[in-house]
This record gives structure tokens, sequence and C-alpha cells, in this order.
């Protein structure tokens, strides 16, 4: 009786498992671990320019190449917390070492023999005679760095999935999560770039840092203490083994006769249960599924993974390969923010940037789009999301692809505003003779935000719709490689962004060669990007509509209605 009540009083309690309580915690540590890194992200040039004595050129690609790579690695944060690791210790395991990385800046940037000297009195012509950092000052600058980097991409592989976890699959509630999760974000970021940036201006880089490492702190003890809360998902495996695996068996069976029945292939449930049904795209796969005939006619079953596949396996590999046009077409989106972030503070330097008396650094102008996304999530969800759910009967109100192509859309308009608004931003300074004044130009910064607000929205359809399509459609064993995938078209974005200004600048003579951007055509270079964005949205199209959504059987379920079935007869006994 003693094992009767323990295993009806567990039964009681798994249903308080999940839901919008867990996912508070979740919210939590987005938002501060989102805090800290977004403010790092608009002003670390200057700390690398003005603290590290590096050049304007060097400063701008390390701040590149550390963006890129904290979005790349989270491939690694994925397939550890697919394979290894539940999402809620990959979270703190990765928390962990971000916060390792966080107090290595701190400390160097506190103690001045840990930095170069600084340059004092000399013109900007003449800083390359500053004195360099040293291997060891470099040593530590680069380490602090990368460990923020490798943390938070595995933080940003894992939190998301473990946030979307807490629901059902088919519940409404899991789509909205993935926006209250930007939201989250987005109020991080929009601390960052103000308060966080505001320190390191007024008060120093030691103290700025400092904070960033707190906030860090705290996230992981704010997840922790949500620890009893959640539902965690059991690795099963290596999902990047399976997929090898199924092109390792398909070549060994080339030389087979194609399949033509599905009941010629080798299956049973998949990772969790999940049987994915067999689709006739990229039929070459189906070999790794068929099965092999022994002498006496008999199915052997005794094989192998390296000789046999399930179906199900041999769909999730071609769940990843259709996922890849997907998230390719999405690259450019990614290296027009890029440009738009670092062109737009530049664009910043030369204007009014005082707001109701306010002067506002150029490292937060980006808070005009984080306001804009800040405000529209919650009247996307509460609002347009509930009248487009009745319209379509989809749970989402419009499906991912149809999302993502809308942010695309307004990418490729905020770069037309862009030229715009540098076209009239030129015409101010020829019309008050000012082309080679250093002062500021008698036009507010805030003409900047009609660019900015727009792609704040193309970013909020964007980002969800990417981080949710990934998530849904990735099979029940990689979803935190679905997710960390999604983060891939960031990481390419930001690494196609030089080469992108490197080609234009070369082909066009020089529009951005000037270190004066009253006499460069910066107005040019934004109205290409917006006809590259029309042409990448025609891309999109194409590869959107050649997708195939998943379809899906799951197991567990069925089980878990006949455990229920089998609880309630315990219980009357």
């Amino acid at each position: 009786m003693g094992i009767l009540r323990a295993f009806n009083g567990q039964a009681k309690q798994e249903p308080k498992r999940g839901g919008i309580r867990a996912t508070l915690f979740v919210y939590a540590m987005g938002g501060l671990e989102n805090m800290a890194f977004i403010s790092n992200a608009v002003s670390l040039v200057t700390y690398f320019y003005g603290y590290m004595n590096f050049s304007l050129t060097k400063s701008a690609n390390t701040l590149t190449n550390f963006m890129g790579t904290s979005f790349l690695v989270a491939l690694f944060g994925g397939l550890i917390s697919d394979t290894y690791l539940s999402r809620f210790k990959t979270c703190v395991l990765f928390g962990c070492i971000e916060l390792l990385g966080y107090a290595a800046l701190t400390v160097q940037a506190h103690f001045d023999q840990l930095r170069p000297p600084p340059c004092q009195g000399l013109a900007i012509s003449q800083t390359t005679q500053c004195q360099a950092a040293d291997i060891g000052q470099a040593a530590i600058l680069f380490s602090g760095l990368y460990l923020v980097a490798f943390g938070t991409s595995g933080v940003k592989a894992a939190l998301p999935s473990l946030g979307a976890d807490q629901f059902d699959e088919r519940d409404p509630k899991r789509s909205s999560f993935f926006n209250w999760f930007l939201l989250s974000f987005t109020a991080g970021a929009i601390i960052g770039v103000t308060f966080i940036v505001w320190i390191s201006t007024n008060q120093g880089w030691d103290w700025a840092f400092g904070v960033c490492t707190v906030a860090v702190l705290v996230s992981i003890m704010v997840l922790s203490m949500g620890k009893s809360l959640y539902r965690n998902n059991v690795p099963k495996g290596s999902p990047l083994l399976r997929i090898i695996q199924v092109f390792v068996v398909a070549i060994r069976n080339r030389k087979l006769p194609q399949p033509g029945i599905e009941d010629e292939l080798h299956d049973v449930a998949g990772v969790h249960n999940e049987i994915l049904p067999r689709t006739d795209q990229f039929r070459f796969l189906d070999r790794a599924a068929i099965e092999h005939t022994c002498d006496d006619g008999s199915t052997s079953v005794n094989l192998g993974p390296w000789r046999i596949c399930t179906v199900t396996q041999v769909e999730e590999t071609k769940i990843i390969i259709r996922m890849l046009p997907i998230i390719l077409s999405t690259v450019f989106m990614n290296t027009c923010l890029a440009q738009l972030q670092t062109f737009t503070v530049q664009q910043s330097t030369t204007m009014n940037t005082h707001v109701l008396g306010i002067k506002m650094p150029g490292s937060s102008i980006p808070v005009i789009p984080l306001v804009f996304m800040f405000i529209f999530i919650p009247i996307y969800d509460c609002v347009f999301v509930p009248i487009a759910r009745k319209i379509t009967g989809i749970p989402t109100g419009i499906r991912y692809l149809q999302r993502i192509g809308v942010g695309l859309v307004l990418s490729a308009i905020s770069m037309a505003v862009a030229g715009v608004v540098e076209t009239r931003r030129k015409s101010v300074a020829r019309e008050h003779g000012m082309v080679d004044s250093l002062q500021p130009l008698p036009m507010n910064v805030l003409w900047l935000g009609y660019q900015y607000s727009i792609f704040g929205l193309a970013d909020m359809f964007t980002f969800v719709g990417l981080i949710q399509f990934f998530y849904e459609e990735s099979s029940a064993g990689m979803k935190s490689l679905g997710t960390a995938i999604s983060w891939c078209s960031s990481a390419f974005g930001y690494y196609l962004s030089s080469v992108v200004v490197d080609v234009v600048n070369k082909v066009s003579g020089g529009w951005l060669d000037n270190n004066n951007l009253n006499r460069d055509k910066l107005d040019y270079f934004y109205w290409l990007l917006a006809g590259m964005s029309v042409v990448n949205f025609g891309v999109y199209l194409v590869c959107a509509s050649w997708y195939r959504y998943k379809k899906v059987e799951v197991i567990y379920k069925e089980e878990n209605h006949a455990e229920g079935k089998q609880v309630e007869m315990l219980n009357a006994v």
C-alpha cells in the first residue's frame, strides 16, 4: 500500500510541472543574459579602440568575429543539450562559462597593468603610434571574450527549447511563449543599451563588465530556482550521429533498387517514441531503411545502426536538409541588420543627438527599434494572433514561414527608407555648407528611427518565426540543435557583412571609402541592399513553397493515456 500511495502521489504531482509558472524563470534568465550580451554588442568597439588601442578596422573585425562566433557555436551547445545533458543543465553549465568570461573582462578593465597605456593627446591620424596590447594582455581579452561567446551560445541554443518544452505540442500557449520570450529578450536589451552603456561611458568599463557579471550570476540563480517546475528532456543520443548513419547506410545501399512501397522499409518508434511517416523527397536516402532478407526469406532485424536505419531516422535527416534553404535565405536579412547597426551609429555622430533635452550616446541608438518591438510584441500576441487564428484556424495565427516572409519584406522596406533618410541627411549638410564640418547637422537623430523601427518590426516577425519554425519542425531528439541552427542565420549574416562592404567598395570604386559620410555614397549602398533584399525574398519564396511541414505520430500520448487508466484503477483499489 505504501508503494501504491507513492505511485499515486507521483502521478498527482506530475501535472504541476511545466506551464506558465515554469517559463517565468526562463524569461528572467533570457532577459538578464541578453541585457549583458547586447550592451557589449553595441559598445565593445569603443572599448577595443579606446582602451585596448586596437585600430578602427581591427576593433570592428574583432566585434564582428565575436558576434558571429556567439551565434555559430550555438550548434555545439545544441548538440550537448540533445546528446548528453538536459536543456536545464546545459543552460546552467554554459551560463557559468559565460560568467567566467565576464569576470575576466571585469578584472582586466579594472587593473591598468592588464591593459596597454592609454593614448593621450594624439590626433586620430597619429593613433597608430599608440602602444599595442602585449601577448598577455591580448590573451586575457580574447579569453574573456570567447568564454562569453561560448557561454552565451549554449544558453541561446537550450533556453528557448527549455521554455517551449513546458507546453504541450498543440497548446496555443506554446506559440505565445516564443513571443513573450522575445519580449523578455527585448526588455533586457533596452536596459543594456541604455543603463549599462551609460555606466561604461560615465563610470568606467570595469563597472559595466561587473554589472554584466552580476546579471549573468543572478540569471543562473533564478533559472535554478525553478528546477522543480521544469519538464526536462531526456537525451537519447547524438542527433548528428544519427544523421551520419543515414548517409553512410544510404551510400552503402546505393546499388540496391529504389524502394517502391513503404512496407519494404524498416521502422520502429524513434527517440521519445516519435514516428515520422515517409515522404517522397530525397528518396535516395530511403535506401538506408531497406530491410535485409535472409536466405530463408525472413527479414533480419538484428542489424546494427550502421547497417540499417529506421524510416523515422531517415525522415529526421530529411527535415534537416529541407531546413537548410530556409536558413540560408534569411542570412542576408541579418547582413542588413549588421550594416544598419554599424552605419546608423556612424550617421548619428553627424546629427543632433539631443532628445527631450537629453544627449543620447551613439551606442544607445538601437533603443529606438527595441522600444518599438517592446510595444508591438504584446499587440501582435494579444490582438493579431487571436484574430488571425479565427480566420485561418492555425494556432499561431499564421504559419511560421509566412511570419518569416513578412519579416523579410519589412527588412527590404527598411533598407529603402534608410536610403531616403540618408539622402535627406546629406542634402541638409549641403544646404548648410557643412559637408566637411565636424559640427552636428541641424537634423535630429530621431530621423534614424524610421529605418530602425521598421527593421525592429522585421526582426520581431523573423526572429520568433525562425526559432519557432526550427523548434517545432525538428524531431523530438534534436529540438535544441534545431534552435541552434536558427541562430546560424545571425552568425553567417555578421560574417557576410564585412565581405559585402569590401565587394561593394571594389566594384563601385569606393562608395564607402571616405572617412566623411557626407561625401560617401551610403544612400546608394542602402538602396543596393534594398534591391538585394527583394531578390533574396524571391529566393525565399521559392524555398518556402518547396518546403513540406513535418507530420508526426506520437506514441507516448497513448501510453500516458493508458497509464492514466492504470492509476485510476489503482486508486479504486
